[in-house]
């Protein structure tokens, strides 16, 4: 049986690269994202390109449903070997004018990554297999930093994505001695073909996908940056 991959939060960009570069690997590759049409459409392009591919559309901030993602994608693809999560979404840009928004940026980025390790945690248990975490240089503590965040409108993801920094470490050591692995890349520059990339992005998504791919080979302990 094939060993498998499932991606959450797909786009064009890091996901896709990891989709791709999975793939490539011989692995059954699951792409998850909200839009059930999108998905189709780079479920056929990926498998145009040879990639087992298959598409689950799903609301990543609702914890009950990725729970439901898991098991279907499981049906599937069979038991899985890799957990990307890759969710991104905006909201709770200025904490002082909507910060009622900022939960459904933790939903998403916190609440869903748990939910998912947490259904998928047999079968990665079973094939010593991985979790995989993309995070954002939002996370750092440094003061141009978080200047940055707040003049780009992005208070909310700075907050969500600390807070998931933080879940990253726990869940590595929590499930290091259960022998699943968390990998988590703290991508710094701006991607491009991503919703940050106005043009002057510099980072490749295949070379973030291979970073990821050299992570979860050698599976050494700590953060890592790109």
């Amino acid at each position: 049986m094939k060993k498998s991959i499932l991606v959450c939060g797909h786009g064009p960009g890091i996901s896709d690269a990891v989709a791709r570069r999975w793939g490539r690997e011989g692995y059954a590759v699951g792409i998850v994202a909200r839009s059930g049409d999108r998905l189709a459409t780079a479920a056929k392009a990926l498998t145009d390109a040879g990639v087992d591919a298959h598409a689950f559309p799903c609301d990543l901030g609702n914890a009950d449903a990725v729970k439901g993602l898991v098991r279907e994608a499981k049906g599937v693809l069979g038991p899985l070997h890799v957990l990307h999560w890759n969710a991104y979404g905006g909201g709770a840009g200025d904490l002082l004018a909507k910060p009622e928004e900022l939960r459904n940026v933790f939903d998403l980025m916190v609440h869903g990554l748990l939910a998912a390790t947490t259904e998928a945690l047999p079968d990665l248990e079973a094939n010593k297999g991985s979790v995989l975490i993309t995070g954002g240089g939002f996370c750092l503590y440094d003061p141009q930093i978080d200047a940055m965040a707040t003049n780009y409108d992005s208070m909310g993801l700075a907050v969500a994505k600390a807070a998931q920094h933080k879940l990253a470490g726990l869940l590595s050591h929590k499930l290091a001695p259960k022998g699943v692995y968390v990998g988590e890349l703290i991508v710094t520059g701006l991607v491009k073909g991503t919703a940050f990339d106005s043009g002057n992005a510099t980072l490749e998504p295949s070379a973030v996908a291979d970073r990821f791919w050299d992570i979860a080979q050698k599976r050494e302990a700590g953060t890592f940056m790109i």
